[in-house]
């Protein structure tokens, strides 16, 4: 390569649309199994209430795997990271499909763990796009990778209607194989990605100690915006399906309902980066919390398709906001050397959250109802809200008059 070529060569451009492309493969087999996974569970289990472990459970894969993961791909580099995360996905897949044809609970509850493996690379798509982008450009490449969702949000409701009953009467193994699919096909384009890896010297760098880089103010808020937005979006989502099916509503109302949240959650993105810029990451993280709420309040006005409809959408919206808003913050707080296990303490938390509401959901919903689940979010709200609102004020404090004298 010429000195010229050198000066002149930015992959960031290029990496963020593989990976919108790879984001857009990924989360359409993600909201698949938003639709799909509560109800299968539901199908499968004899207790119940067990209905949403397996989706917890792949929330606790991801959770356990995204320090492994971000310390693997700083030893192997990105590429080759992601495409271990996408074969898992591809095992993992038909392995839930075999289990709902033998109809065994207890084998698809396992299969969801190696679904969850595969989703904690996918979160890390995110820090990718960040990792060759210039401060600048780092919260549009962050929200350009995350709007690749909005193939998903399009896809994913008509892709499980489509292969639902493909292997009738064993509903949704067509579902399972069509996730396959996808992963297969994002293996084959995260071939084409370019990401630097470390250096030696840099890898032999670690920089400061993890403990320091969590107790920073702005580590600690970025963490829990990201978390509460991404904790509560889960808690009310996961149970969405349950109480529509509790509500005499049909799996296509459903689906629907579903497939506009997803939408909600990932249009926006298109926009939210030039936001961030424009306004800064806490602004736009409270804005996330106030829809968050209007979602609560909606959800407890009443129980019909519309009231469903509109509180998943805003419940999508503010999540985006709250997700990408807290992920760009997250990146002022580490250097290039401490990003992997910065990164990865910031995801094993917001997943560890994920993980937990996920866990409870079916049960808060087959002991106490809807109104429970959706009243259980907002203490959360309230505490993330207050703690985003204290950095707001203390960053914008030196600009004010009193603070200069």
């Amino acid at each position: 390569m010429t000195m010229t070529e050198t000066r002149t060569y930015d992959p960031t451009r290029r990496n963020v649309l593989l990976l919108a492309l790879c984001q857009a493969l990924g989360m359409t087999g993600i909201s698949v199994l938003m639709i799909i996974v509560g109800l299968v569970g539901y199908s499968l289990a004899i207790d119940k209430s067990l209905a949403t472990l397996p989706l917890a459970l792949g929330f606790v894969g991801t959770m356990l795997t995204t320090i492994p993961a971000s310390a693997l791909m700083r030893r192997i580099g990105r590429r080759a990271g992601f495409s271990l995360g996408a074969v898992v996905g591809i095992i993992s897949a038909l392995v839930s499909a075999y289990a709902i044809w033998t109809q065994d609970f207890w084998l698809y509850a396992v299969a969801a763990l190696g679904i969850g493996i595969k989703g904690s690379f996918i979160h890390f798509y995110r820090f990718a796009a960040a990792d060759t982008a210039s401060e600048a450009f780092r919260p549009k490449a962050i929200s350009l990778v995350l709007a690749g969702g909005v193939a998903a949000a399009l896809a994913g409701a008509p892709l499980a209607r489509a292969t639902r009953e493909l292997f009738s009467p064993n509903l949704y193994v067509g579902c399972y194989l069509a996730i396959a699919v996808l992963s297969l096909l994002a293996l084959v384009v995260l071939q084409f990605i370019r990401i630097p890896p470390l250096t030696a010297e840099q890898r032999a760098d670690h920089g400061r100690p993890l403990r320091v880089i969590a107790r920073q103010p702005t580590f600690i808020v970025a963490v829990m915006a990201a978390a509460v937005g991404y904790g509560v979006m889960s808690l009310v989502m996961t149970t969405t399906p349950l109480a529509m099916d509790s509500y005499d509503h049909g799996f296509g109302d459903t689906a629907w309902v579903i497939q506009w949240h997803a939408l909600a959650m990932f249009v926006p993105s298109f926009v939210s980066g030039s936001l961030i810029k424009k306004f800064g990451p806490t602004q736009i993280i409270l804005t996330g919390g106030f829809i968050t709420i209007a979602c609560v309040i909606v959800a407890l006005l009443g129980t019909s398709f519309w009231h469903f409809w509109l509180a998943l959408f805003l419940l999508g919206l503010g999540w985006n906001f709250m997700f990408i808003g807290g992920t760009t913050l997250a990146t002022e707080t580490y250097t290039i050397v401490e990003r992997n296990k910065t990164q990865a303490l910031n995801d094993f938390i917001i997943f560890t959250t994920v993980a937990c509401a996920s866990l409870a959901s079916g049960a808060l919903h087959h002991w106490f109802g809807w109104q429970a689940v959706v009243i259980g979010v907002t203490p959360l709200l309230a505490l993330a809200m207050a703690a985003v609102s204290y950095l707001h004020f203390t960053r914008r404090a030196p600009a004010t008059p009193a603070a200069a004298e």
